[in-house]
């Protein structure tokens, strides 16, 4: 049975790192006292050792305790054996290029299917769909390939934000770049806002949290979908 948490971000505008999530979070880790945590997408740039620090902390909050990936010396045999796993965010592209070198994709895949519990944020979650062509980070590696996890069979857009109508910015909004990506890709496409997230249980896909999602889909318009709402039907 699928155990997935695919949430937009880690934090919430005013708010601290993962507390939004942290009773959800109890629940969803109820079965394990250690979760291993992956940091190769090193957002600004920081190092494995202070990025798992940080999530450490949150996670000694619901009294779990993270292990970073980093530190073992057989990153597949860890995934292997993991009873929890949490993918932050950060670059999308530096952490695909990670999960490829070590060999983790297929590593991660048997390890969902057989229900390992997953949490992923940000570039953690973009990772959760087809492919990561939908993530809004800059290419500042080159990953051998675009394709990423499927545990869900569409796109994901973290951080998705709304046109501002009031904004003097002229360059091109997240729907925009959504557009471009239907011009040569089917799939739909999940614009997640900041803290809503995409719980999987088994084969049931639901929206959580309190904001609607923007949904995607090929040759069609965009259109709104309300929290507690069902995705199984996207495909």
């Amino acid at each position: 049975m699928k155990q997935i948490i695919i949430a937009s971000t880690s934090t919430v505008h005013g708010g601290q790192y993962l507390d939004y999530l942290l009773d959800t979070l109890k629940t969803h880790f109820k079965d394990t006292e250690e979760v291993i945590f992956i940091p190769y997408a090193r957002p600004s740039g920081i190092t494995h050792k202070q990025y798992t620090e940080k999530a450490s902390n949150a996670f000694n909050k619901i009294e779990k305790k993270l292990i970073g990936l980093h530190t073992f010396k057989n990153p597949k045999e860890a995934i292997d054996n993991a009873k929890g796993i949490f993918v932050g965010g950060g670059n999308t592209f530096v952490l695909v290029n990670a999960l490829y070198k070590f060999n983790l994709i297929e590593s991660l895949q048997d390890a969902i299917k057989k229900g390992t519990p997953y949490l992923g944020t940000s570039a953690g979650s973009n990772i959760c769909g087809l492919t990561m062509n939908t993530t809004n980070d800059m290419p500042i590696v080159y990953p051998p390939s675009f394709k990423t996890l499927g545990f869900v069979p569409f796109n994901i857009n973290p951080h998705y934000l709304d046109p501002d109508p009031n904004s003097k910015h002229m360059g091109e909004t997240r729907e925009t770049r959504i557009k471009e990506f239907h011009q040569f890709n089917t799939q739909p496409v999940i614009g997640l806002r900041e803290g809503s997230w995409i719980e999987v249980k088994d084969n049931n896909l639901q929206l959580k949290g309190n904001l609607q999602a923007r949904i995607f889909e090929h040759n069609q318009e965009p259109y709104e979908v309300d929290p507690d709402t069902f995705l199984n039907e996207l495909k």
